[in-house]
């Protein structure tokens, strides 16, 4: 999946794509930034301002 456009994505499929992602292929939403060259802060702003917020311990956002 191509998240380079991630700024411009409606913040509700956003946050299942991520999700997914976090659940089959990455260990951390540190490790999905780097993977996908994402700017965490930004990731967690857009996801926040939609009402998600991360959850290390589950290692999604809910």
């Amino acid at each position: 999946m191509d998240f380079s456009h991630y700024r411009t994505m409606d913040p509700n499929l956003l946050v299942g794509l991520v999700n997914t992602a976090l659940r089959n292929h990455c260990e951390s939403l540190q490790d999905f930034c780097q993977t996908h060259e994402l700017i965490p802060a930004e990731l967690i702003e857009k996801l926040k301002n939609a009402g998600y917020r991360y959850q290390p311990e589950q290692n999604q956002f809910r």
